[in-house]
């Protein structure tokens, strides 16, 4: 192993540790801030420090008194998104401290929006709507759940000539993709790649299963590349479309990760002027 390597190694163990840190931290914190009878427990009249105790939560988690200890000591220990789950639970972390737990603890939530595709929180589709660029909102299965009537000019008519749209369905199975979209066969390769990047650690959820299983028997180019086990990250970039009354229009894509719905993403296409088509 070379210096450049030796450092690499470094580097990844003192975020590692600084991880186990954090989540130790995160959970005295929330265990602290619990009163015993909010879990049916008794109060007892010789407790010398706020909350609830170590061995509290892990017998109501059902794990040993010692590991848990381990987790909040920010020791080296793996935490399976099982018991994640039942700390959340035990905890009464809310949506949003739950998904912190799960990004510290480095698992996936196994009910991470599982179920029929959530609606999104009041006010993000006015926040869509008041974009002057095209622009979009998707969930972790690229379902469309916002967009703006820019967007819509520029899909021609998509997504609203489908009940449920969703942008993977759209490129690998509607027929208008592949003419709007300059240099199909490119963007659908990668956008395979993207999508496996962005579902990670879920692919294996029910919802996302189904839709990769419709999605490969239904376009053989969907699971050629499927099947290449590529992952990249969603960049954007220039992206050309050829409209059917306006030409060729070149945009610049950006997407943005939204703090109150973390699963979703904001998708912007910014009118791109600069270099000839």
């Amino acid at each position: 192993m070379d210096g450049r390597d030796k450092a690499s190694a470094g580097d990844a163990s003192s975020t590692c540790l600084t991880r186990r840190q954090a989540l130790g931290r995160f959970l005295r914190h929330a265990r602290e801030r619990l009163r015993p009878e909010d879990l049916g427990l008794a109060a007892g009249v010789r407790r010398r420090t706020p909350g609830l105790r170590r061995e509290e939560v892990a017998q109501l988690c059902d794990i040993s008194t010692t590991w848990y200890t381990w987790i909040e000591q920010g020791r080296d220990v793996t935490v399976s998104p099982a018991v994640c789950a039942r700390l959340a639970t035990v905890l009464k972390l809310a949506r949003a401290e739950r998904h912190y737990l799960f990004e510290l603890a480095d698992c996936a939530d196994p009910e991470h929006w599982q179920g029929d595709i959530q609606p999104l929180p009041q006010g993000l589709s006015a926040c869509v709507d008041s974009i002057a660029a095209p622009a979009y909102i998707l969930d972790r299965s690229w379902n469309v759940l916002a967009r703006n009537e820019a967007l819509l000019e520029l899909f021609d008519g998509w997504p609203d000539r489908s009940e449920q749209p969703n942008l993977l369905r759209y490129i690998f199975l509607d027929p208008a993709a592949r003419d709007l979209v300059v240099g199909w066969e490119q963007r659908a390769s990668r956008v395979v790649a993207e999508f496996r990047a962005d579902v990670g650690a879920h692919a294996q959820e029910a919802d996302l299963q189904a839709l990769i299983l419709e999605l490969t028997q239904q376009s053989q180019v969907f699971a050629f590349w499927w099947g290449r086990q590529t992952v990249v990250e969603r960049e954007g970039g220039l992206r050309d479309f050829r409209h059917p009354r306006l030409g060729v229009r070149r945009f610049q894509q950006f997407t943005f990760r939204l703090a109150i719905r973390p699963d979703c993403k904001l998708v912007m296409l910014l009118a791109d002027d600069s270099a000839p088509i």
